[in-house]
């Protein structure tokens, strides 16, 4: 269990500031399967998890989405035949927050 997962999403407002580089790679250190990924200027945090069919992948996809909610912090979510592609990012702010990452970290333990 990573200190991340520990930790709470706290409510963004939409004046904060993303994260810097130097604060993503310290932060992405302790999710070390997830890449930083720019899609239409916007960086985002995703990981692909593999399973063995479609019926391990929808249900990954309803526990991150329980979770998602309980959080009040939504992902964005491609599930496939064995497959689930999860991705983070702060809409609010257009970029990284820490509540991504913490989110990334807990999305991490529902794979286990």
């Amino acid at each position: 269990m990573s200190e991340l997962s520990e930790m709470k999403c706290t409510a963004c407002r939409g004046d904060e500031p993303t994260l810097t580089d130097a604060e993503i790679s310290e932060l992405r250190s302790q999710v070390p399967e997830w890449q930083v990924v720019q899609r239409e200027g916007i960086k985002r945090l995703e990981r692909v998890f593999r399973f063995r069919n479609f019926a391990q992948a929808l249900a990954f996809t309803n526990r991150v989405g329980e979770q998602a909610e309980e959080e009040g912090h939504h992902p964005a979510l491609l599930t496939e035949w064995g497959k689930v592609t999860v991705t983070w990012w702060t809409h609010k702010i257009g970029g990284l927050h820490q509540n991504d990452f913490i989110m990334a970290a807990k999305t991490d333990e529902l794979s286990e």
